[in-house]
């Protein structure tokens, strides 16, 4: 009798210790976390068609670029009925980030949980994050534009990407800037063991980074840029108008969304295109709203000249619907999940072709009958 009552209490003080556990994982392994990636992303999705689109407003991330500028005249604000409410019948809420870190983490929360339903990030930055995205289940439902000279590197006193060899380069980590810093390095015959990166807590920062005597080059926007390489007497060594076809950002939906609301996806990328189309023949209007929430990329018309808004054209030819490409998606997004095991040792990425969900945008490029 009091063998077995000390063996019970033995049995309770080893659990609240934690020794069943670890002996339990010793034997069985440990059990593994369970996630919302584990189970398709279209479980939740209504069996018939009565929600079409959701109660609340759909909530877009965005780090404010010239491509963006559409969508953010579209979506009006509190004063201004924009052409998603007034066209399409939908309420879009657009959230800025200032860190395409910060954005990832907001698709992954979702627009249910204070993150976001959709954003807008360069493929690349989809195709290196797709292990840390998985549970957001993320799906590329259309391109939003290319970079024409929106992202730079400048160097001060250095004349040749050859000369940094040594240098401190600042940079957003893992962003546009980042990508094309590596582009090119490639072409320079560089590595990164050959510079010091200097990572910016904003893709904003970093005019404010080559003012300083703390780095000898910088890769951010150019907007924030020149300005500061004007006074400066700095060099731009390299720019995304060299690779208009490097850097291109598209409309990410996390997956469940997308499955529980596709007339809202297809309404939300017609009225995308619908504005990017105004946009590109009187760009005035969308300049001005993008330059009240951006004002650190200097000339919003000169910005959206820069990264000017994807027509419907472009986005057929983009995804292998249409007119051939110079660079596809497929193109784009394997080569960065590449990228990313040979520098990092990363995961596998899915292939391109699952991570794309171009049905919305076929819907919107089909005529439809009266």
């Amino acid at each position: 009798m009091v063998f077995s009552l000390l063996v019970a209490v033995g049995s309770v003080v080893a659990s609240r210790l934690g020794y069943v556990d670890r002996l339990r994982e010793r034997l069985y392994g440990r059990a593994p976390r369970l996630a919302a990636g584990d189970f398709p992303a279209g479980v939740m999705a209504p069996i018939d068609d009565v929600v079409m689109i959701p109660a609340r407003a759909m909530v877009v991330g965005l780090v404010p670029r010239g491509s963006v500028a559409p969508v953010l005249w579209a979506a009006g604000d509190a004063e201004r009925v924009g052409l998603f409410r007034a066209g399409y019948a939908i309420d879009v809420k657009v959230e800025r980030f200032e860190r395409e870190e910060e954005l990832r983490k907001a698709l992954i929360r979702g627009g249910e949980n204070g993150g976001v339903d959709l954003a807008v990030l360069p493929v690349s930055s989809v195709a290196m994050s797709a292990s840390l995205l998985r549970d957001a289940a993320p799906r590329v439902v259309m391109l939003v534009g290319r970079s024409r000279g929106h992202e730079v590197v400048v160097a001060k006193g250095l004349s040749r990407l050859q000369e940094l060899v040594g240098k401190r380069i600042a940079v957003e980590d893992r962003s546009a800037a980042w990508y094309l810093l590596l582009w090119s390095l490639s072409r320079a015959g560089l590595s990164l063991r050959d510079v010091e990166l200097v990572n910016l807590d904003s893709a904003f920062g970093a005019g404010a980074a080559l003012r300083s005597n703390k780095v000898d080059a910088v890769a951010g926007f150019v907007g924030d840029v020149d300005p500061v390489a004007r006074e400066l007497g700095a060099t731009q060594l390299a720019s995304t108008a060299d690779a208009p076809h490097l850097l291109a950002t598209v409309l990410v939906a996390r997956g469940d969304f997308a499955a529980r609301y596709p007339d809202a996806i297809r309404r939300f990328i017609r009225g995308a295109l619908d504005a990017n189309a105004q946009v590109l023949k009187d760009r005035t209007d969308a300049a001005r709203v993008l330059g009240t929430l951006a004002p650190q990329l200097g000339d919003p018309m000169e910005a959206i000249g820069a990264a000017p808004p994807a027509t419907l054209q472009d986005n057929l030819a983009f995804f292998g619907l249409g007119d051939e490409a110079p660079v596809t998606f497929s193109e784009l997004f394997d080569s960065a999940a590449a990228l990313n095991q040979k520098l990092f040792a990363a995961p596998p990425a899915p292939a391109a072709e699952d991570t794309a969900d171009l049905g919305a945008l076929k819907y919107v490029a089909t005529p439809q009958p009266p």
